[in-house]
């Protein structure tokens, strides 16, 4: 089946979640699977979906505490289970993808990589679009939150709420960006219209404290990346404050052949240069005969 635009669909999981996501392209094309980040959802990528459906099978979930997938009551908000619920998503959508690459931006990143050591011989490619993977790519946007991870205080914790408002939100979209006109403020009310859902602030920083345990997974991931020699693209935000470029560059340490593009853009690059990267990921993929 071709979805020449994308349909928006639910899958109710064997695991009791219900995942919301977009799909378009042929379901007999090669699979990109699209993983977003904090604070956004699936709704960050409606503008490169179109780009790469007609020549990849694109498939794009919202992660649970975002976007519309919804999840049982008493689920546990951790990366480890962020990572094994989009793999029950992935082997119990309809016509599942027996291969795939990843495209991980910010929370996707872990996420994706945490797919690529459970199911190495799945994992196709890697575009990294501001998808940390290394102590490099940490500025000092992280120093409160390392905080919370040495003490799991709550002063360090309610430090932390100022950064899930919208003054926040909006600047991660706009800081480091070439021209805010070219933002759609829709991209950062909607996010934080959900974010504001009663409970859903709680649950985001858990997963800030949780995140120290993707960095304890670092490398884990690179020495993944040094055996398997996976193909990687990494169009980066040079402007990134929260995953700085040191991190896109690091990529070649592991992985020699690793194409690296640093954007005059911020943190969510493709609301800026969304017609640049889709063609870099293109081009990208088709060299490696993907």
């Amino acid at each position: 089946m071709t979805f020449l635009t994308t349909v928006t669909q639910y899958l109710a999981l064997s695991s009791g979640e219900s995942i919301f996501y977009r799909e378009a392209g042929a379901s007999t094309s090669s699979t990109i699977i699209l993983l977003h980040g904090f604070p956004s959802s699936s709704h960050q990528f409606r503008q490169l979906i179109p780009i790469l459906a007609p020549h990849y099978r694109v498939i794009a979930p919202d992660l649970p505490a975002y976007g519309f997938t919804s999840v049982p009551d008493d689920y546990k908000y951790t990366f480890a289970n962020l990572a094994t619920t989009v793999d029950t998503f992935l082997t119990e959508l309809p016509n599942p993808p027996t291969k795939y690459s990843i495209y991980v931006f910010d929370y996707g990143a872990p996420t994706g990589f945490r797919l690529a050591l459970k199911h190495p011989e799945k994992v196709q490619a890697i575009i990294s679009q501001s998808g940390n993977a290394y102590t490099d790519g940490l500025g000092a946007f992280w120093d409160p939150i390392k905080t919370l991870w040495s003490t799991n205080s709550t002063s360090a914790r309610d430090g932390l709420r100022g950064f899930l408002e919208l003054n926040s939100t909006k600047w991660q979209y706009e800081e480091g960006s070439p021209d805010s006109s070219l933002i759609a403020p829709e991209s950062y009310y909607v996010d934080q219209a959900l974010m504001d859902r009663p409970g859903n602030k709680e649950l985001q920083l858990d997963l800030l404290y949780d995140y120290r345990t993707n960095v304890e997974l670092y490398p884990q991931w690179q020495e993944w990346l040094r055996t398997s020699q996976v193909p990687l693209l990494a169009a980066w935000g040079r402007n990134d404050k929260i995953f700085i470029s040191p991190g896109a560059e690091a990529y070649k340490r592991d992985l020699p052949k690793a194409e690296v593009h640093l954007l005059d853009a911020g943190h969510f690059a493709l609301e800026t240069h969304v017609q640049g990267i889709g063609g870099l990921i293109v081009e990208f993929l088709k060299k490696h005969g993907i």
